[in-house]
């Protein structure tokens, strides 16, 4: 049977829970808000970052070490999930008026 946790340390773990809960509140506007699709797909990912952290902190509070399993499943399946939008994104073709111009400048250059 494991010992009680100390005070300090169940005052740490509650205000940690209290600022990840605020983390999580304001990740959820974001992800609703955006305005953006990046800052979507950004605070979806911030949200599994939190989701880690909480797992963790659940782990000291009950002496559980069991849930870190957990964490390490999903910190790569989030990580995998920011891998495959970022090679999304790389290849995804994107036309702003200024590159499209200078590439037509570069078109009509006498090459010498």
């Amino acid at each position: 049977m494991t010992p009680p946790l100390t005070p300090f340390l169940s005052w740490c773990l509650t205000i940690a829970m209290v600022m990840l809960f605020a983390a999580f509140a304001l990740t959820i506007v974001r992800v609703l808000r955006g305005p953006t699709t990046a800052d979507r797909i950004i605070a979806i990912d911030l949200f599994g970052v939190l989701a880690v952290a909480f797992i963790a902190l659940y782990t000291l509070y009950v002496r559980q070490v069991v849930f870190l399993d957990a964490a390490i499943a999903l910190a790569l399946v989030a990580f995998f999930g920011t891998v495959a939008y970022a090679r999304f994104l790389e290849r995804r073709v994107v036309e702003r008026p200024e590159e499209r111009e200078a590439a037509q400048q570069e078109k009509e250059k006498p090459h010498a």
